[in-house]
Order: C-alpha cells, then sequence, then structure tokens
C-alpha cells in the first residue's frame, strides 16, 4: 500500500478528484432541483412537450454525442481543462435527476404551496423553504448518483485532460497498467483505497437512498 500511493502522486489526484466532483455534485443537485421544480409544480405553455423532449434524450447513447461534444469544448476553452466535467452538471443535472426530483415534488400536497401564495410567498420562496425542505431525501439521493457517477468517471477525464498533473484518481489507477506490463498488485492496493470514500458515503447516506427511492413517485 505505501509503494502503491508514493510511486504515483496519489495525493494530487485526489485534490483534482475533489475539484471536480464537489461543484459537479452542486450543480447537480442545485440545477436539477430547479428544472423539476418547474416541470413539477409551475403551469407555463409547452411544459409537457419540453419535459417530454428532456426525457427522450434519455435514449440517446452516449457514443451519439460524445465526438460533437468533445468539438464544441475544444472550440470553446481548449483541452486540458476541468469546465467540460463540471459545466454541464449546472446546466439541468441530468435528465434522469429531474424526472427523480419532478416525481417526488409531484407528492408533495399543494395546498402547502397554495397556503404560503395566499401569505404573499413569490415562487423563489416557496422553493426555497417549502420544497426542497421536504424534497430533502430526494436531493441527497440525488447528491449520492452524482457524487458516485463523476468519482468513478474515466472517460471524461481521459478525453479532457491530458496533463498527468490535472489526472483524477480514475486515471491514476490506469497509470498502473503499461504497454507491455501491468502492476497488479499496486494497482488492487490502490483501488482498494480509492473505492473506501463511495462505500462509506453510501454506508451512511444508504438510509435516505432507500427513502427517497421508496417516495419516489408517490402522490397525493
Amino acid at each position: 500500500f505505501r509503494r502503491a500511493f508514493t510511486i504515483l502522486p496519489f495525493g494530487r489526484y485526489f485534490l483534482n478528484t475533489l475539484t471536480i466532483v464537489i461543484p459537479a455534485v452542486a450543480g447537480t443537485v442545485i440545477s436539477s432541483s430547479i428544472s423539476a421544480y418547474s416541470f413539477a409544480r409551475l403551469r407555463w405553455r409547452g411544459r409537457s412537450l419540453v419535459f417530454a423532449v428532456i426525457m427522450s434524450t434519455l435514449m440517446l447513447p452516449f457514443a451519439v454525442t460524445l465526438i460533437p461534444t468533445f468539438l464544441g469544448w475544444r472550440y470553446i476553452v481548449g483541452l486540458n481543462s476541468y469546465l467540460p466535467l463540471i459545466v454541464p452538471a449546472w446546466f439541468g443535472g441530468g435528465a434522469f435527476n429531474i424526472f427523480l426530483m419532478r416525481q417526488f415534488m409531484l407528492g408533495i400536497p399543494r395546498e402547502l404551496e397554495e397556503s404560503a401564495h395566499i401569505d404573499g410567498a413569490s415562487y423563489a420562496q416557496i422553493l426555497s423553504r417549502i420544497i426542497l425542505p421536504l424534497s430533502k431525501s430526494a436531493m441527497i439521493v440525488i447528491g449520492l448518483f452524482a457524487f458516485f457517477r463523476t468519482w468513478n468517471e474515466f472517460l471524461g477525464p481521459l478525453i479532457y485532460l491530458s496533463d498527468s498533473r490535472m489526472y483524477t484518481l480514475a486515471l491514476g489507477l490506469s497509470q498502473f497498467i503499461g504497454e507491455y506490463s501491468a502492476e497488479w498488485n499496486l494497482l488492487m492496493a490502490a483501488s482498494a483505497v480509492v473505492v473506501m470514500p463511495p462505500v462509506i458515503l453510501f454506508f451512511f447516506g444508504q438510509k435516505f437512498l432507500m427513502e427517497g427511492i421508496s417516495l419516489t413517485g408517490m402522490k397525493g
């Protein structure tokens, strides 16, 4: 274990990973909550059509958008940047997360919202003081999903990062596998430590995970 974490700069890889994970998780939770609130509680023209279009993107394979997305980010910010791995999380948070959050918000009684309207509360106040506190379980579930996905993501950093000083933990583990040989003992030792944060987080968050999933879709 000592050799595995001294032969490569895993301390730097850990900080690089946190640099991506923290804003990506925050962006996913915040943007998906705001988007879901619009679809679940507000009435506006074309709401159902827009939601159907967003859900249809779930059927679009990741490989289809891989090259156009890469070319777009290369033109906007160039390579060796964390922005392509962080910024998309702040624009909706993903179709599945919007769906999950919307289904949870549909189960919140509208009487609470109507009472707040009578008291003169704005939509922003209703969202921040009523809807989000009642949706805590769903927000934690989305945060856990976003953390696991971002922590373990390999393809995104592999595409956008070419400087080894900017590598994440997932890319760092791949350094133990060379063109002609592989240090399997070091790889297994490092993998056992790298996987511990998600395991520990799941252990403490499984109560909210089960609660959020079980309550999603319940109405009334």
